[in-house]
């Protein structure tokens, strides 16, 4: 997760819409008003500032003269993103050589937020959180790749046996895990996580079609971080893996 200092006047729809798309990255969104005030009161240095361009924001030449100097001082990249006259009348104040990327509307917001976030990868600024996905279905295997590699790194097992070797040589931050597979199934997996040393804490969420009380409790014992059905949507299913990692996050 980055921190991404935005500098807008008002949230008007299509700044919104970026927003919320490269917030669902992951990384925190630091709005403020281009007001010394307001980005003086900053405690921390961002890992990168954008700014939404507005032709009304040559008339606040000392705060983007403070925002110019905090960046380059503290080497934070710098993006403009608006029309490019507004654009020019900006950069006539902050200098271009301050300036990492000019971003000229129109824009598609997804394309944007997903080159915010390679941009952020690309220097190292975050690392994705590893995710190990164990099941004996190929499709399933896929499919789960497709819904969460933008924002995670995946990897894929194939079998309990396999999950099992991975975790030996490697430490992911969660293992979501099949219950009904061939020779190890996915209770004995977790049993295996739970009384080996190395990775006894290694968080796992069952993903499973089996949502019977019995198999439901007879895995309850072994504490896993949570039970997800297969047969949820797309989106309640990346919603819950998003609030795991970020209820993590806020208790530390």
């Amino acid at each position: 997760m980055a921190n991404i200092l935005v500098i807008r006047e008002g949230r008007k729809y299509l700044t919104s819409s970026l927003l919320d798309y490269i917030e669902k990255y992951g990384h925190n969104i630091i709005e403020m008003e281009p007001e010394m005030k307001s980005i003086s009161s900053l405690t921390e240095n961002p890992d990168i500032c954008m700014i939404i361009v507005e032709s009304s924001m040559t008339e606040k030449s000392q705060a983007l003269v403070f925002l110019r100097d905090m960046t380059i001082e503290n080497d934070i990249p710098l993006f403009l993103l608006g029309y490019p006259i507004d654009i020019e009348g900006i950069r006539n104040i902050i200098t271009a050589s301050a300036i990492e990327e000019e971003i000229f509307r129109p824009f598609d917001v997804k394309e944007i937020a997903a080159h915010i976030d390679e941009f952020l990868e690309a220097q190292g600024n975050i690392v994705k959180k590893k995710i190990l996905v164990v099941d004996d279905s190929g499709v399933m295997l896929r499919n789960v790749k497709n819904l969460l590699g933008d924002k995670y790194q995946v990897i894929l097992a194939n079998s309990g046996a396999m999950a099992v070797k991975y975790l030996s040589l490697d430490k992911p931050d969660l293992v979501l895990l099949d219950y009904e597979m061939p020779v190890i199934n996915g209770k004995q997996v977790l049993e295996i996580v739970r009384t080996e040393q190395d990775f006894a804490g290694v968080p796992v969420i069952f993903l499973t079609g089996k949502n019977d009380r019995h198999t439901i409790m007879d895995v309850m014992g072994l504490k896993p971080e949570g039970y997800l059905l297969k047969s949820m949507s797309s989106e309640a299913f990346v919603q819950a893996i998003d609030e795991f990692f970020e209820k993590k996050r806020i208790l530390g």
